[in-house]
């Protein structure tokens, strides 16, 4: 009997890799995948109105801005740093914009100009702080949490932009930003596409170039990518910067879709963002990551926010499934670990 209750070692190896394919399964795209086709599939069963066209075209909408700076937030991510200041970036770089078109009368280009340059230049503070001062990324970019903030109040004097007391006559938001971020593509949202490429754009910084897989070298072991000749500070400086310039670019897409930008605009959008980056498989202590996972994680923060706000559930609710959703993915990633034998951090 114990010779027929024996396994053979290709059996026992068989049987033991399974939990292990499993939670590598779940731990990476293809179980944030799992989950986005979960969510649709509940959202449509409980409510009619879910799955039409014109909410779907919504989310697309919806997501769009979160998107942008989730990408950032992932070249940031992958080096085991974190970027807590991309949404008063953009906050920021959307007000310059608009105040400079709008109460300035400075040309349209030159306002696009001077909104994408704030943003350039506060990751590159953000970089430079974190390179040459040696500050902890999570306590540089806190800092220019606040201060960044503080930056865009200043400048617009804490009212929503334009403010008609201060408009230029017959100047509102460039036409262009509001083009981007209310028209239209033939169905798709035009914010949506312009995400798209970003998406793009991100995933071949990431693949493709040295600065990506420098980045990817220097969140998995930064001795080993410092010893092998990468300059750790430059590439975490170029990434900042990066990281920057793409908030700014998505804090100029949400005053489009909001028509107006104020100081305050995208509160919250940091942790979203760094939440579906997370949620999409990539490692939160760095080394590991996809911008392709990533967009699915904007795509589940979205049908989630979306599907309850149909369902009529508080949106305080929906902060508290956020936050869980951030705990349990890394949970499940660290089982993963454990079980493959990788290192954990």
């Amino acid at each position: 009997m114990a010779e027929l209750d024996a396994q053979s070692p290709a059996q026992e190896a068989r049987a033991a890799s399974v939990p292990v394919r499993v939670a590598s399964f779940a731990g990476g795209r293809g179980g944030a995948l799992l989950i986005l086709v979960l969510l649709v599939a509940v959202f449509s069963v409980l409510s009619p109105n879910f799955a039409t066209d014109r909410n779907l075209l919504n989310i697309l909408r919806q997501v769009a801005v979160v998107g942008v700076l989730a990408v950032a937030q992932t070249l940031v991510i992958v080096t085991a740093g974190i970027d807590l200041s991309v949404a008063a970036t953009a906050a920021l770089s959307g007000c310059l914009m608009a105040v400079s078109y709008a109460h300035w009368g400075w040309p349209e280009p030159v306002a696009w100009v001077l909104g994408l340059a704030s943003g350039l230049l506060v990751g590159a503070i953000n970089g430079a702080v974190i390179r040459y001062l040696r500050v902890p990324d999570i306590i540089a970019t806190l800092g220019a949490f606040s201060a960044v903030r503080g930056v865009a109040l200043l400048v617009t004097e804490g009212l929503p932009v334009p403010t008609f007391a201060k408009v230029v006559e017959g100047r509102t938001l460039p036409e262009s930003v509001n083009t981007v971020g209310a028209g239209s593509i033939g169905p798709l949202p035009l914010i949506a596409v312009v995400t798209g490429l970003v998406a793009v754009v991100g995933a071949f910084i990431l693949a493709r170039t040295k600065l990506g897989r420098a980045a990817l070298a220097v969140g998995g072991n930064r001795e080993a990518a410092h010893a092998s000749g990468i300059d750790v500070g430059r590439t975490k400086f170029r990434v900042y910067a990066l990281s920057g310039l793409l908030a700014a670019l998505g804090g100029i897409l949400l005053a489009g879709r909001l028509s107006s930008a104020n100081a305050l605009m995208g509160e919250g959008m940091e942790l979203q963002s760094i939440a579906a980056v997370v949620v999409g498989g990539t490692n939160l202590f760095g080394g590991q990551g996809t911008i392709s996972g990533t967009i699915i994680g904007v795509l589940i923060i979205g049908v989630l926010a979306n599907g309850l706000s149909i369902m009529g559930i508080p949106e305080f609710w929906q902060r508290v499934s956020n936050g869980l959703i951030i705990v349990a993915v890394v949970a499940l990633d660290q089982l993963r670990r454990r079980l493959t034998g990788e290192r954990l951090r």
